[in-house]
């Protein structure tokens, strides 16, 4: 088995293989002066397992070409077996056709990844459950519910624990670690305008003198944990967090957190911290770099992936 890494999140590619006492596959991914990604493998991988670790994090465009050429060089290499670990899956929120003659990218991406030489895709809490049928490969979408599950049991003591949907779509993820946790939950109704821009329009629960914990798969603009942050407070809640998968936290993201009523905002290192986000007062990052690397492992040795969730 060997894991390689491209240049999106190599401290977390570098946990990962920490983790397997496995050292890093030697290649060089660099640029020309036109921009034009040139990958070079400098050890011999016929034969091989072989991992690559590459979230299509912004700028999502440069990582995911960087990501399609390491497949193909990895293919013309000779390599036995090569599995795309892509922790965050850029284009998972076109998933779907959302107005006449739009596109439905994942999809389009999926077929990229296929094509460039994966022969599996590994990733994390996707954005919907229907992309993995986009592929026609083997996928395994994980989820960081164990890694929340034990991080929120740290941090929060006492029965007024409340874990809450910040939107309906999110209702089973919320419901997921509610039951690991023995909480009750809560869900936001919000109603959106424009892309972008969340309005909360209702709590569905009692949340008056709970402890409140939001869940929710990606943080970009942060303007709906931030509008569900000020609504539960409104509705009596005492404190307000959120566990989010993948901090995108772009544009003016990081001080919308930062100047909301939001006491703690954990996310995942499947991207890796701008300076913004990690100079920022109540912002956190936990690694899932162990959930990473043991799936990795049983996908090498043929065992079973699911079992990791029971």
């Amino acid at each position: 088995m060997k894991i390689l890494t491209c240049n999106s999140n190599r401290p977390l590619a570098e946990a990962i293989s920490n983790y397997l006492n496995l050292a890093l596959t030697s290649a060089s991914i660099r640029r020309f002066s036109d921009m034009e990604v040139f990958v070079e493998i400098h050890e011999n991988v016929r034969g091989e397992d072989v991992f690559v670790v590459q979230p299509t994090s912004f700028p999502a465009n440069d990582n995911l070409m960087e990501l399609l050429v390491t497949l193909d060089a990895l293919r013309r290499g000779s390599a036995r077996r090569i599995t795309a670990v892509v922790p965050y899956f850029g284009y998972a929120r076109q998933d779907r056709k959302s107005g006449p003659r739009t596109p439905i990218s994942a999809k389009l991406v999926a077929n990229l990844v296929t094509t460039a030489g994966a022969d599996r895709v590994v990733t994390l809490d996707l954005h919907s459950g229907q992309i993995q049928g986009f592929f026609d490969i083997p996928l395994d979408n994980l989820y960081a519910a164990p890694v929340f599950t034990n991080d929120i049991t740290h941090h929060f003591q006492g029965d007024d624990l409340m874990i809450v949907s910040p939107d309906v779509g999110g209702v089973v993820r919320a419901r997921l670690i509610a039951r690991r946790l023995d909480a009750d939950l809560a869900i936001i109704d919000k109603r959106r305008e424009r892309a972008g821009v969340s309005e909360v329009m209702n709590i569905i629960g009692d949340v008056r003198g709970r402890r409140c914990v939001l869940v929710d798969d990606i943080v970009d603009s942060a303007g709906t944990l931030c509008n569900a942050s000020e609504a539960l407070i409104k509705a009596g809640a005492t404190s307000v967090s959120a566990y989010v998968t993948h901090g995108v936290l772009s544009g003016g993201a990081v001080a919308r957190v930062t100047n909301s009523p939001l006491e703690n905002l954990v996310i995942t290192d499947s991207i890796q911290a701008t300076e913004a986000v990690a100079a920022a007062h109540n912002i956190r990052q936990i690694s899932i770099a162990p959930l990473m690397a043991e799936s990795i492992q049983r996908i090498s040795e043929e065992r079973s992936v699911s079992s990791l969730f029971d």
